[in-house]
């Protein structure tokens, strides 16, 4: 290996660290710094496709610890929506005026495809959006992954128990006994993550 490979190694290994505080960075500027319409754009359609992409993961994933990033994902998503949420409200805000396309072309298409035509249906269907979003889902999500992560934590010192029982009756290898240990430990992280990412 040359040495110009390993120090390109070392520069994006010593760089990985810097990944997430400058992804918050960025998060932080979108509410701060005006953006223009196309990177708006830009914005939205990359948050629709980690949207699809993290619906199609969660759907394939045999267990939910199989995806055990899902509380990370989920809380970098919700800020980039965030960002994105306050940036178009500005964007709308002060250049509303301009024209339907002053805020990008997917703020445009979706506020057409919304009304219809018609603003009294338009407002009717939003707010039925806007119930269902925060009553069912939002609430919900919330309610699920509490219990979740209640039930998880108190049945895991009777799945250590049960791991004990059965190493002391040799069913399992010291081995088998460690991994089990160490799936019971990992899920139940999961669960108390999941419960702190859907408070957010």
């Amino acid at each position: 290996m040359t040495t110009a490979a390993v120090n390109r190694k070392v520069w994006l290994s010593a760089g990985r660290g810097a990944v997430l505080p400058l992804a918050t960075l960025i998060l932080v500027a979108l509410m701060v710094v005006p953006i223009p319409a196309t990177l708006l754009d830009i914005g939205f359609i990359i948050n629709i496709m980690i949207s699809l992409a993290v619906l199609m993961v969660a759907l394939n994933v045999a267990k939910p610890v199989d995806f055990s990033s899902f509380p990370t994902v989920l809380l970098f998503a919700t800020l980039l929506r965030l960002g994105l949420n306050v940036a178009s409200t500005r964007v709308v805000l002060v250049h509303g005026h301009e024209g339907s396309d002053a805020a990008g072309h997917v703020i445009e298409a979706f506020g057409n495809f919304l009304i219809g035509g018609d603003y009294a249906v338009g407002i009717f269907v939003f707010g039925i959006l806007m119930i269902i979003n925060l009553v069912v889902i939002t609430k919900g999500a919330g309610r699920v992954s509490e219990v979740s992560a209640r039930f998880t934590l108190d049945a895991m010192p009777g799945k250590q128990m049960a791991i004990d029982a059965d190493l002391n009756a040799g069913l399992l290898t010291p081995e088998e006994a460690k991994a089990r240990r160490q799936e019971v430990a990992t899920e139940a992280d999961f669960f108390g993550s999941m419960d702190g990412a859907s408070k957010f």
